[in-house]
């Protein structure tokens, strides 16, 4: 191993965690240095399913853009298809979800709810909370297998159907597929095997996938969807009985169900939260933090957190 590169020791157990590189000691800027690494450090992330580098000295959002597209090997993606509000910056790097700060964001694996979905994820901590905001991390394989095989063969056999209403309570139909244009709104779905329906300027999709995926080099099982997160059941608080009563279960901003239509137990929804909890781990963040993930072997979150928290992120390699 390079002299530069080493691994980080949790002060509180005394445990090296050799997914932490931290390389502070290196005198390279950091995009000199990732040139120079760029075999290796995506061996870390092929081996272990993420990497965090730690300490290298980086000063802007297109260098960070910069950087992850000489890991990638390719330009970085455009966020189509979107499910939770995000500013774009240039060169198709985005803010984090900005919910406000008092939320969790449940696990998740990025895009599961769609046909197609990126392999590579990049975050860059520009700014870290002042408490709390990490970004959990957990093992997608850890999930399958955790789950309660009566729950887990029911999802694998029907799959799940997620359903989304655009624009009264939830994000509107223009910002989620980057478009003022119906008709390129249905063309995606149309390619994209989305049902659609409009009721005027509102807009209802439908589309259907499966809750397990198998990792293309790995060969191995994950649980691969977003039931627990678009579920009415996770939505915060009592607000689960005031939005039904409302508005309707039907124009709800998403729900999901299995894949015939039939509807998902709130217990089991439960319990699968339970399991993602569980499972669930992270890294405080620090200034400078890269985190690279494969968005199929691993989810992410976020921590509710204080003060101000900048965490910029990137995708590439698509696949579905």
């Amino acid at each position: 191993m390079d002299q530069l590169l080493s691994v980080k020791m949790d002060k509180s157990s005394g445990v090296i965690d050799h997914r932490i590189h931290d390389l502070s000691s290196q005198k390279q800027s950091g995009l000199a240095w990732v040139k120079d690494h760029v075999e290796q450090i995506n061996q870390w992330v092929n081996s272990d399913g993420f990497a965090l580098l730690r300490g290298l000295n980086i000063v802007s959002s297109n260098q960070f853009s910069t950087i992850l597209e000489t890991i990638f090997g390719e330009p970085l993606s455009q966020y189509i298809y979107r499910s939770s509000p995000r500013t774009a910056m240039r060169n198709n790097i985005y803010t984090t979800t900005e919910y406000h700060a008092d939320q969790v964001i449940l696990q998740h694996n990025e895009n599961a709810y769609s046909n197609r979905w990126p392999m590579r994820m990049g975050f860059f901590c520009v700014v870290p909370a002042k408490t709390g905001g990490d970004t959990p991390l957990a093992d997608s394989r850890v999930i399958y297998q955790n789950i309660p095989q009566s729950i887990r063969d029911k999802f694998e056999q029907l799959g799940v159907m997620y359903v989304r209403n655009y624009g009264e309570i939830d994000l509107p139909w223009q910002e989620v597929f980057q478009t003022q244009s119906k008709v390129e709104v249905e063309a995606y779905c149309k390619e994209n095997e989305i049902e659609f329906e409009w009721h005027g300027e509102r807009l209802q999709t439908r589309q259907r996938r499966p809750a397990v995926a198998i990792h293309p080099q790995t060969g191995e099982k994950v649980w691969f969807n977003q039931a627990h997160l678009f579920h009415s059941s996770s939505i915060d608080g009592h607000m689960p009985d005031l939005v039904r009563s409302s508005i309707g279960e039907q124009r709800l901003p998403r729900n999901a169900y299995y894949g015939d239509g039939s509807p998902i137990a709130d217990e089991d929804i439960q319990v699968i939260n339970q399991v993602y909890q569980d499972a669930t781990f992270s890294y405080p963040w620090q200034r400078n933090d890269i985190l690279l993930l494969d968005n199929m072997l691993y989810t992410h979150g976020r921590q509710a957190y204080s003060g101000v928290r900048k965490v910029l992120v990137g995708m590439a390699k698509i696949v579905g």
